[in-house]
């Protein structure tokens, strides 16, 4: 076997045109278009299976310490207080 390389027949060249050929302007367009709708999708589903995580409210937090005995109903009614904006902050006890 020589080193040349053999001509392609017609056959052969027209299957190479589809994927060996420069794209025009709408070819490059069509796709950026669609690998950003892939990409899109993507970050979608993402987003739809792992949801960000919200701050719990303080009251529902406040209303849970209470239930499960981490307080009081003196101390919940104080800080219910505080909360409402009734009276200062304070730490005592909360803890």
């Amino acid at each position: 076997m020589s080193g040349r390389s053999t001509p392609l027949t017609r056959g052969e060249e027209g299957a190479m045109g589809l994927w060996c050929s420069q794209m025009s302007a709408g070819g490059w367009v069509a796709m950026i278009a669609a690998w950003a709708l892939v990409i899109g999708l993507a970050v979608w589903a993402v987003c739809r299976l792992f949801p960000a995580q919200r701050s719990p409210d303080p009251r529902a937090v406040l209303d849970t310490r209470l239930a499960s005995g981490d307080i009081d109903p003196d101390t919940y009614q104080q800080v219910l207080r505080q909360l409402d904006g009734h009276q200062p902050a304070a730490t005592k006890g909360l803890r």
